[in-house]
């Protein structure tokens, strides 16, 4: 006979995980406990040696499906005669880790139960059990209980209890366990917070979405502004409304049947799209599809999404029809949370509001995912993927807080051989968006228990989130260069130490020498990097404005590439632009006056994209880069010349070459689909070889590809293609390639930085 304290941690909290280990002693015949502690999971066994060991084994297979296992450890304690096995209840005592896991999608249980006139929960918009439901989002301490969560207030009904107190039923510990007796309720008001005349709640915001209205819908972690997606009308209202112009629209459908017939499906998106995380995946429109042309304009792709949660079950199947279900905010400001923060900050958007009573601890928005290059790869990591916890294969000396960027903003803290993401942010820009970054690493840092003694922030004095990690006294700064914080969330992500050759392709980042760098061939250390090779700058004419009026920075391409002489006249692209708008440009970049220069790769993308598109504005980031893809001719092969300058330190990726032979096909009339075509292969082209030339003079190590432009796929699979044969590839995944992954490379560059420095 033997005894053996086992210990296990990663999300085995709100998973049905004490549950399972329960069953599998009563069925080997172990006797013992198991509780939840703040660090994870604790079981004490005892009996037969050969027993405890096939237990053992036991608890690292067949675990319940949302639980997920960083660590088991176990040793050998004094053996007692307990008569059997029992869970107690959870030990509050000892250092804390996140143990809860993401809100999990209605499982097949639960909403065949919902839509069963014959059982006790039919209809009811909150149903869920150890497998589902919501658990990050109203949680507002661990270990995850009940009364530590926004659940405390609601006392549950003797049939509920019983379930809750029956170790085989299946709500055996679910802490939101409810039911229409004693749970949340659903309420419809209008904009004033009066009661709009309902007996059935949901049955009429399905009926005023069907008559063309905008509801706004109280979901998981914050409000949805919902739409009929097949009327045009409805659509281009909430556009307005919302001031959002052009950027698409997530559609959410009832069922994968329902997707499959507006969408072209992978087996991999299929996957996506019925996992437990429920993210918005992108995928190909087909053709003649109910959606409304308005929805995503000027792309082939959707974001859709399934229901998961009962109520959008519920309301899918009363409207009939799939919904735009898009972020409740005016653009750029975070996602409602409170029910009167909705009614406040929504009056003029919305026609009603869809409400519950249930609090939301933490705001969360949807996650975005697409497969990029047969990889899935998460390009926003929110509900369904926070807060699970991310392996460090070397844990950091002390608790970090790193910052994040200014846009796409999310934060990471990081504790011993752990790393949690918080909930995207969004874009650092408003008042609002800070307000809820403090408020979520404030709530992070209590569920915790922790207080960083590092704070890791972006190069650039200006971002948001650099001023806040300067306001903090209490802490260690380090500040943190942008590229070499991509390429080191690659490098954690995949658990390797360096050195690797990271390739970090995007818009813009703070550079060492005073330019704006995001075309960057880097060899990066966890705490030192050495920059090898660089694109040569083009000139931004007046700073963030040549982003939105993209025909600047095209005109500044044009500028580099004909020193000084640019062909505009035979270019359809300027004549709108009105011509003292041109010659204002053309001096700022002659005087070198608020003309800053940027090495972006997405810049290259924004200027090749309104030249050859006659794209002359951009109302989104990323549109014209995203428009310059999607119009790509994959039968082109054919790529255009480059050159690379070995005379500057680093070397410098030139592509005036690029410009002059793209602007000879424009003028000569061949198709923007040719056109981005050789621009996208001259890209890859181009990579690989300095890829393989900087191999070869630093060795044989791994290559990062990171960064927000490769979220383009037909780049990430071209690069990937021709390298992955002869050296390894390290890819994202789990984290952004984009700005909402770098928080994790600041924090491990800022941990081996300091070392065991003070």
């Amino acid at each position: 006979m033997t005894g053996q304290r086992i210990e296990v941690r990663g999300t085995v909290q709100g998973v049905g995980f004490r549950p399972w280990v329960y069953r599998l002693a009563q069925r080997l015949g172990i006797r013992g406990r198991v509780r939840n502690d703040p660090r994870g999971v604790t079981i004490e066994a005892f009996g037969p040696e050969k027993l405890i060991k096939v237990f053992i084994e036991q608890l690292q297979v067949d675990m319940p499906a949302s639980a997920h296992v960083l660590e088991l450890g176990s040793h050998r304690i004094p053996d007692e005669s307990p008569e059997g096995f029992v869970i107690e209840s959870s030990d509050l005592r000892g250092d804390k880790s996140l143990s809860i896991p993401p809100d999990l999608a209605t499982c097949p249980q639960c909403q065949a139960e919902v839509l069963d006139p014959a059982n006790r929960r039919y209809g009811y918009a909150f149903t869920n059990c150890t497998a589902c439901g919501p658990r990050f989002t109203i949680a507002t301490g661990i270990p995850y209980d009940r009364a530590a969560t926004t659940m405390r207030r609601f006392d549950m009904c003797p049939a509920c209890q019983r379930e809750y107190d029956d170790i085989e039923d299946r709500r055996f510990h679910a802490q939101p366990n409810a039911c229409a007796k004693c749970g949340p309720t659903l309420s419809l008001t209008g904009l004033d917070g009066d009661a709009l005349r309902a007996t059935d709640p949901l049955k009429a915001a399905a009926d005023l979405l069907r008559r063309g209205a905008i509801v706004a819908v109280k979901g998981l972690g914050g409000f949805h502004l919902a739409c009929d997606a097949a009327d045009g009308a409805a659509v281009r209202l909430l556009r307005a409304r919302k001031h959002r112009d052009e950027k698409p629209f997530a559609v959410m459908t009832a069922d994968l049947d329902a997707a499959k017939a507006v969408a072209e499906i992978s087996a991999e998106e299929e996957a996506l799209l019925t996992a437990s995380e429920r993210p918005i995946v992108i995928v190909r429109a087909k053709d003649r599809s109910s959606i409304a042309a308005e929805v995503s304009p000027e792309t082939p792709f959707l974001g859709l999404f399934l229901p998961y949660a009962p109520l959008h079950h519920l309301l899918l199947e009363a409207v009939g029809r799939p919904l735009v279900m898009t972020s409740a905010n005016v653009s750029n400001e975070p996602i409602c949370r409170d029910n009167g923060e909705a009614r406040r900050r929504l009056d003029g958007i919305a026609d009603a509001i869809l409400l519950h009573d249930r609090d939301i601890a933490m705001r969360c928005d949807d996650s975005v995912v697409r497969v990029i290059a047969g990889t899935p790869t998460v390009m926003r990591r929110s509900r369904g993927f926070v807060p699970r916890p991310i392996h460090l294969a070397k844990p950091v000396s002390r608790p970090v807080l790193a910052c994040g960027a200014h846009l796409k903003n999310t934060f990471c803290i990081a504790m011993g051989d752990t790393a949690y993401f918080g909930p995207h942010v969004g874009d650092l820009e408003t008042v609002a968006a800070l307000e809820f970054f403090e408020e979520a690493i404030e709530r992070m840092q209590t569920i915790l228990s922790v207080r960083p003694e590092v704070i890791a922030h972006d190069l650039h004095p200006g971002y948001l989130s650099t001023r806040y990690a300067r306001a903090q006294n209490d802490a260690i700064l380090v500040g943190v260069q942008h590229h070499h914080a991509h390429v080191a969330s690659v490098m954690a992500e995949h658990e390797v130490q360096g050195p690797v050759l990271g390739v970090a392709y995007d818009g813009t980042g703070f550079g060492e020498d005073g330019t704006s760098w995001g075309g960057e061939f880097l060899l990066c250390f966890a705490d030192r990097f050495e920059r090898l090779a660089t694109f040569r700058p083009v000139r931004l004419a007046g700073g963030d404005l040549a982003m939105r009026e993209v025909w600047r920075i095209g005109y500044a391409l044009l500028h580099d590439a004909f020193d000084g002489q640019p062909p505009i006249d035979s270019l359809p692209l300027f004549a709108d632009v009105p011509p003292q708008s041109i010659r204002i440009v053309s001096q700022m970049i002659e005087r070198e006056l608020n003309a800053p220069l940027a090495r972006g790769v997405g810049r290259y993308f924004d200027g090749f994209g309104a030249l050859a598109l006659n794209r002359p504005l951009s109302t989104y980031e990323g549109q014209i880069a995203i428009a310059w893809d999607h119009v790509a001719n994959d039968a082109v092969r054919e790529a255009y010349p480059f050159a690379l300058d070995r005379n500057e330190t680093p070397m410098e990726v030139d592509l005036r070459p690029t410009v002059r032979a793209a602007v000879e096909d424009v003028v000569a009339g061949r198709s923007p689909a040719d056109v981005s075509a050789r621009f996208h292969n001259t890209l890859v082209n181009l990579t690989v070889e300095v890829v393989e030339g900087l191999l070869a003079e630093v060795g044989d190590v791994p290559v990062a590809l990171t960064g927000g432009v490769f979220h383009n796929a037909r780049l990430a699979g071209g690069v990937g293609q021709k390298l992955a044969s002869k050296i390894r590839v390290l890819r994202h995944s789990e984290v952004p390639p984009g700005d909402g992954g770098i928080a994790l490379g600041q924090a491990l560059i800022a941990d081996a930085f300091l070392g065991d420095k003070g």
